[in-house]
């Protein structure tokens, strides 16, 4: 058994990291704004904003693994990069481990250029994909700290129809993977399968990492 602390637990990603965490009977402690409407028996719940240093005070404390899955939008657009820069300022120099779920936009293309800076992508997404960009670079420079920065996949969030867990997915580092169909496509509960295999079997330490189908 683990003890996963998620940030941002009633979000998308974060909601289903920490429904597969609980199926698989790890100590979970879920820090959100908001009042989880679910929250798996034996969770605990910290009500409040990362922002606040006492909450996240909180939430680390004997944590193995700590999950960020905030969301760079609303009151939280343009903060989320320094606060993962203090969560991983706080976790440096410790055991515990910091896994972000970044954005799809951070992997590279064919050139070796970021997707989030070409052309062919969606503009009205790029503030929210540079901010998790720019969480991704300060972060993985801090000395001392097992990170790991997850892409996931470009067709990824609660607008897919298709939620079915397949129980099933691929593995990429900074390179982006697409289906025969040429998507690149993942559900909300097979990325978090993904992201939970990966805390049970201790990879892709100090890694940028993607999943897909």
């Amino acid at each position: 058994m683990t003890r996963i602390t998620v940030l941002g637990a009633t979000g998308f990603a974060g909601g289903h990291i920490v429904e597969e965490a609980a199926a698989r009977g790890h100590e979970l402690t879920l820090v959100s704004r908001s009042t989880p409407q679910a929250a798996p028996d034996g969770a605990r719940v910290i009500q409040g904003s990362v922002l606040d240093g006492d909450v996240l005070a909180q939430a680390l404390d004997g944590a193995d693994v700590v999950v960020g899955a905030l969301s760079p939008r609303g009151d939280m657009e343009g903060k989320v990069a320094d606060a993962y820069a203090e969560v991983a300022r706080r976790l440096a120099g410790t055991p515990t481990r910091f896994i972000i779920i970044g954005g799809y936009g951070s992997l590279k293309d064919e050139t070796g250029e970021r997707i989030v800076e070409t052309d062919a992508f969606a503009p009205e997404y790029r503030p929210e994909s540079l901010e998790l960009l720019d969480a991704f670079e300060r972060v993985r420079d801090i000395e001392g700290l097992d990170w790991t920065y997850v892409s996931p996949a470009g067709m990824f969030g609660a607008y897919l129809p298709d939620q079915t867990r397949q129980g099933a997915y691929r593995t990429s580092g900074d390179t982006p993977l697409v289906s025969s169909s040429g998507e690149s496509v993942i559900s909300g509960p097979d990325f978090a399968l993904a992201v939970v295999d990966a805390i049970e079997a201790g990879e892709h330490r100090l890694a940028h990492v993607h999943f897909a189908y």
